[in-house]
């Protein structure tokens, strides 16, 4: 018996690109000190300012969860772009640190935020987890598969630290930052660049039982300032621009120790703003890049319209990175 041909609806039209509107960010009200730390594990301010260039960090209350962050984050995004929640049709949540395996993080920011019907769901790629989650964001408007997207790197970081390992818990920390995204006439994202170091997959780590979140800091560390270089270089070939023509460079805030000499061996521009959101927020995984970008909009560090190269890295061990124009 011959099968009935089944008809197929025709996708949403396809857009030549997607650019950003708007960005936001939460982070929690407590400030945790490293005077705080001193009293937790046998540490001192100088030390961890010499080792990461930490100050503070925020840390979530109890009962506060990722999606509860992630909200947060998305409606000041979404205030900030001025657009209207039931105009959103896809939202993303890059998270590694969310405790229910379901409903997703995304799926409670579109029930906490009273969203239609819009595709949620989250992205797990650790600390280069919202660079992933962008670049999905990106070709789902190129293709019409989404319109108006809620892209957002969150994390609870605290909840997976172990306040007697001196050497993880002065670097996590919780927060949220988000991007709207909408189809544009020219791109506004370059194509992402990104992958994996199968042999590093062990050397940030989240286990699934209590506190338990590992890593093995030098060799990040000597990878980050071997490689990250080289990775970042790719990133601005693929937007068809040089490095003169960066704006802002805002590179995962895992460590001030690494983002300095990185962002040395790239050859910015003198007047090129570099990010250090990490010496009062901490190391917050996915969350770094779009609270860091939020925060530096907000204090009005960054020029309208600035060319921007985000490059994540870290956990699984995945990076990822794209050359974007900010709003």
């Amino acid at each position: 018996m011959n099968a009935t041909p089944v008809s197929l609806a025709a996708p949403a039209t396809p857009a030549a690109g997607s650019r950003i509107i708007g960005t936001g960010h939460h982070r929690p009200d407590r400030i945790m000190t490293n005077a705080d730390l001193e009293q937790l594990v046998e540490t001192s301010d100088e030390w961890i300012r010499q080792r990461t260039g930490i100050q503070e960090r925020r840390i979530a209350a109890d009962g506060v969860d990722v999606g509860d962050l992630a909200t947060l984050a998305g409606r000041a995004a979404l205030a900030d772009a001025g657009v209207d929640p039931a105009e959103v049709t896809q939202v993303i949540v890059a998270t590694c640190s969310n405790y229910e395996r379901s409903p997703s993080a995304a799926g409670r920011v579109a029930q906490q935020l009273g969203l239609a019907a819009p595709a949620a769901f989250d992205v797990g790629a650790a600390c280069s987890g919202f660079e992933h989650a962008l670049a999905v964001a990106d070709m789902s408007i190129r293709t019409g598969a989404s319109t108006t997207s809620l892209v957002i790197g969150a994390e609870k970081l605290s909840a997976v630290t172990d306040y007697t390992d001196r050497t993880t818990c002065i670097l996590t920390a919780d927060g949220a930052g988000a991007m709207v995204l909408r189809a544009a006439d020219e791109p506004g994202i370059s194509p992402v660049v990104w992958g994996t170091v199968p042999e590093l997959a062990d050397a940030v780590t989240i286990n699934g039982e209590g506190p338990a979140f590992a890593q093995q800091g030098r060799q990040v560390l000597g990878w980050a300032l071997r490689e990250a270089p080289k990775i970042s270089q790719r990133i601005v070939e693929a937007s068809g621009l040089t490095m003169a023509d960066i704006d802002v460079f805002v590179p995962h805030q895992a460590n001030l120790r690494m983002i300095e000499p990185l962002a040395a061996a790239l050859g910015l521009r003198e007047d090129a703003i570099v990010a250090n959101d990490i010496i009062t927020s901490g190391n917050t995984s996915a969350a770094t890049i779009p609270l860091a970008i939020s925060r530096m909009r907000e204090a009005g560090r960054i020029p309208s319209g600035a060319t921007a190269l985000l490059v994540g890295f870290g956990g699984g061990f995945s990076w990822a990175g794209q050359v974007v124009r900010l709003p």
